[in-house]
């Protein structure tokens, strides 16, 4: 396992973050945001075929203060009740201060690989989704994408603040987020000039995973196409 460390905004701790290279110069940066599971070996996935894709991919370990190096399996009840205790206990605010600082480590990461304008993106799944969409609103990063994301419709006041690119895939299906919940999403964000919403019928939260019972395979495919043309778009 490839690692880095990150400095926390304050300089005052450290967390650790899987990182991805591409083999040639990198022609962006993508952070890649956790579901409740820890950066697992799914998220270490989603890492490395961004780095086959030519971006530099870099997942913190957003547990750090709650259990360090934590990594899940969904499809274990135990370990699925044991992410859901650690999502009721993380502190969203400072996640997003680790996410900026991981953007700013991945800005150095680029300069250092010759790369001094470069852009960075994130994408996140499930928890990750909704910070996904945290950091479009509340970061400078370059573009965003959230997949099946939780709770946005309670997040819509501050859509105002969304100054780059947005995507958000959504599971019809999902049920941890309802018919409601996505009209609301709808009716807030369809207009929004930067975010882009995309449905994807008939499937539940989780569709894009790596590996395990939630994934399916037809829309996390088109799922991820749409993802990778949208970055080439706003990353380069």
């Amino acid at each position: 396992m490839t690692q880095v460390t990150v400095n926390t905004l304050d300089g005052e701790a450290r967390f650790d973050a899987y990182i991805a290279r591409p083999d040639q110069t990198p022609r962006a940066a993508i952070i890649v945001i956790q579901e409740i599971f820890g950066v697992n070996e799914g998220i270490r996935r989603k890492c490395d075929k961004l780095a086959t894709e030519g971006y530099l991919a870099i997942a913190p370990d957003l547990f750090w203060r709650l259990e360090p190096g934590i990594e899940l399996d969904p499809d274990v009840p135990d370990q699925l009740q044991q992410a859901f205790g650690l999502m009721k206990r993380f502190d969203q605010d400072l996640g997003i201060q680790d996410l900026e600082a991981t953007i700013r480590a991945a800005r150095q990461q680029l300069s250092d690989a010759g790369v001094p304008d470069g852009k960075v993106g994130a994408v996140g799944y499930c928890l990750g989704g909704r910070l996904a969409y945290m950091t479009a609103a509340r970061t400078d990063v370059n573009a965003s994408v959230g997949y099946y994301a939780v709770g946005i419709d309670g997040l819509l006041g501050e859509q105002h603040a969304i100054a780059h690119p947005l995507l958000l895939h959504i599971a019809k299906d999902d049920h941890f987020v309802d018919a409601d919940a996505q009209r609301r999403m709808h009716e807030g964000l369809d207009n929004h000039p930067k975010v882009t919403l995309i449905d994807y019928p008939g499937v539940d939260h989780g569709f894009a995973t790596e590996m395990g019972d939630r994934r399916n395979d037809i829309a996390a495919e088109q799922a991820d196409r749409n993802t990778t043309d949208f970055f080439a778009r706003h990353l380069g």
